[in-house]
């Protein structure tokens, strides 16, 4: 006849606090991005819009928006001064989206967002 084999399972504690000691050994990953990875990303972002932008002096706005991963955009709004001599250097504003894939940004003007 056959004989049947048991087979141990700890408890849910005892698996928990093994699991905890594992991890103060081996300590995992960790996966969020640090504050200096997030202020990197906002400078880059900054400078990528302000260029997109064309304007003079131009500026942020507020701070950057940063969508989820599944967007895979953040968002920034611009201002400054137009730089053609025929809109008399008026006030701009400027959206801009940028791809964190590709690392380009796209604007486009915001100046009725006032």
């Amino acid at each position: 006849m056959f004989q049947t084999m048991h087979r141990f399972t700890p408890p849910i504690p005892v698996l928990l606090a093994a699991i905890s000691c594992l991890a103060s050994i081996c300590p995992l990953p960790v996966l969020a991005s640090s504050t200096d990875a997030w202020a990197a990303h906002r400078q880059e972002v900054t400078k990528a819009c302000i260029r997109a932008s064309g304007l003079v002096d131009a500026r942020l706005v507020g701070s950057v928006i940063s969508f989820d991963d599944s967007v895979g955009r953040s968002a920034a709004l611009i201002t400054g001064r137009y730089p053609r001599a025929h809109m008399a250097r008026a006030k701009g504003l400027s959206l801009c989206l940028f791809d964190r894939r590709t690392r380009t940004a796209q604007t486009t003007p915001a100046d009725d967002w006032r």
